[in-house]
């Protein structure tokens, strides 16, 4: 058997790898060749180590290779390439990112290139690539919500306990309604793809109605049940969960992962709750969809079988529903949960401080 191949850094080599790897002014390139040293030195696999810094294996091996032969010098050296070397200055790249970082373009939300361009004196072109090596997009904006739940933690520990341990003989069920799902029709027929140009459509539509699909997603084997119903009443969230009853084997108990949708804490429901006692229902904090597997099915389904649809009617909408479902049956996928309570806890955390630190030098967080 081959020996395993390991890499031990002295403090110095350390040291440096780890400036480059915190260093805000590093390209991603180098930050990610002295995080792969740094990992391979804390004796992190190398499949375990380009999962974590989502890259691939073989740049994994390549970068412990070239250290090997050449030391931290090796790694954080860009190769010589051919053609006018570079003229930007590594001040002026500094500055660069500072302002993008820390600044706004005067009568606006964020800086574009060409916007950027003259006050650093340089070409668009120039402050792109600037922001293509830092991983800068002042263009993009992502969303988030802090759950304000006073039960988060408790919650939190519960719903990430059934999907890292789940209880003997029972049943994970992840379950939630995708409401108000449109039946659309375009106004006219889109043309199909052809090489060197996309389907098209247009980008208007007729409404025919709505449905609401309820669905339970298996945790353990990606199986969903589903069904669609006209309304999302609790009246309707009552019939699915008996459908859920009478299709499982009755030996076995169901824990179902559920939101805090009114619905389903309605007296009705608790009063059917109390008569069968083998299905439990737990719940994820408010805001805190994420934390529902059966969001990833409605992500799915929608992106594959619904958005691009073209339904005449209801029935038509329902009918793709149910044949993405039974399709999706015959060769069911689960979806690997692999965050602790803790983890998410540590992140959630850091959240809340950035927030605050927000606050604090924005002079809103009196």
């Amino acid at each position: 058997m081959k020996a395993k191949q390991t890499i031990a850094l002295s403090d110095d080599e350390r040291q440096e790898l780890e400036r480059v790897a915190a260093s805000p002014s590093s390209t991603q390139r180098r930050a990610l060749r002295a995080r792969i040293v740094l990992l391979a030195d804390a004796g992190v696999g190398i499949r375990a180590t380009a999962r974590r810094l989502a890259t691939t294996t073989p740049t994994v091996m390549l970068w412990r290779q070239r250290f090997r032969t050449g030391g931290v010098e090796a790694v954080l050296k860009d190769a010589d390439r051919p053609g006018r070397p570079r003229r930007i200055s590594a001040d002026k790249v500094a500055e660069v990112v500072n302002r993008t970082l820390h600044e706004k373009q005067e009568g606006a939300t964020h800086w574009s290139t060409r916007s950027l361009a003259p006050l650093v004196g340089l070409s668009h072109t120039q402050v792109h690539r600037i922001w293509r090596d830092h991983g800068l997009k002042p263009h993009r904006v992502d969303t988030f919500k802090l759950s304000t739940d006073p039960h988060f933690i408790e919650k939190l520990h519960d719903v990430a306990g059934l999907y890292l341990n789940p209880p003997e003989k029972a049943i994970v069920f992840s379950v939630d309604e995708k409401s108000q799902v449109q039946a659309l029709d375009r106004t006219q027929p889109g043309l199909p793809m052809k090489r060197g140009r996309a389907e098209t459509r247009t980008h208007d539509y007729k409404r025919n109605g709505t449905t609401t699909l309820f669905a339970a997603l298996d945790v353990a084997t990606g199986e969903v049940i589903g069904e669609c119903k006209k309304r999302h009443r609790h009246d309707e969230f009552l019939s699915f969960l008996k459908k859920l009853e009478r299709q499982t084997p009755e030996e076995l108990d169901l824990h179902l992962i559920a939101d805090n949708y009114a619905t389903h804490k309605h007296p009705a429901v608790k009063g059917w709750l109390a008569r069968h006692p083998r299905v439990h229902l737990h719940f994820t904090p408010t805001s805190s969809s994420w934390l529902n597997l059966v969001e990833r099915f409605f992500s799915e389904i929608t992106d594959k079988a619904i958005r691009r649809g073209v339904f005449k009617s209801v029935s038509e909408l329902e009918e793709a529903i149910g044949a993405y479902v039974d399709q999706r049956n015959e060769r069911p996928r689960p979806y690997t949960w692999t965050k602790t309570a803790e983890q998410i806890l540590e992140k959630v955390n850091r959240a809340r401080q950035a927030l605050a630190n927000a606050k604090d030098t924005s002079g809103t967080g009196h």
